[in-house]
């Protein structure tokens, strides 16, 4: 998170949001799938052996993990940003240990007075291969 307010003045249409790199660990997964259910069987989600089963190469981060992370992206960029929507499309599934890459670009300002911006968003592998794009409208304060 940025120690710096961001205010909507202070952004402009095309401006950068990120990146940042972070690797979902397999007991960062464990920990996330046992907030619902604190005893869980092993799924695909937890076992590169069940994941396999089911036809996986290996153990994928939950969908409501990646819109979390994703998430994060945005809410971390300032303590200012207030989330006000987020839609995602998972391009692929999302491995854990791989570094990933979240970036953001602001594509629209609403000047008549709401504050809010919209931008795109993106996590990436190692790759560069867009594993869940998305398209979030956020708001930030005026300055004082």
């Amino acid at each position: 998170m940025s120690n710096q307010p961001l205010y909507f003045e202070d952004v402009e249409f095309g401006d950068d949001i990120g990146p940042i790199i972070k690797e979902v660990s397999d007991q960062s997964v464990i920990d996330f799938v046992s907030i619902r259910a604190p005893e869980t069987e092993p799924s695909r989600f937890t076992s590169k052996e069940v994941a396999q089963s089911q036809g996986l190469p290996e153990a994928i981060v939950p969908g409501a993990m990646n819109i979390a992370l994703m998430s994060q992206l945005l809410t971390g960029w300032s303590e200012t940003v207030s989330l006000l929507k987020l839609d995602v499309v998972f391009r692929k599934t999302v491995p854990h240990n791989t570094p990933l890459k979240f970036s953001g670009i602001i594509t629209d300002k609403d000047e008549s007075g709401s504050n809010n911006l919209e931008c795109d968003i993106t996590m990436e592998n190692d790759e560069g291969v867009k594993l869940v794009i998305g398209n979030a409208l956020i708001s930030l304060p005026s300055r004082p």
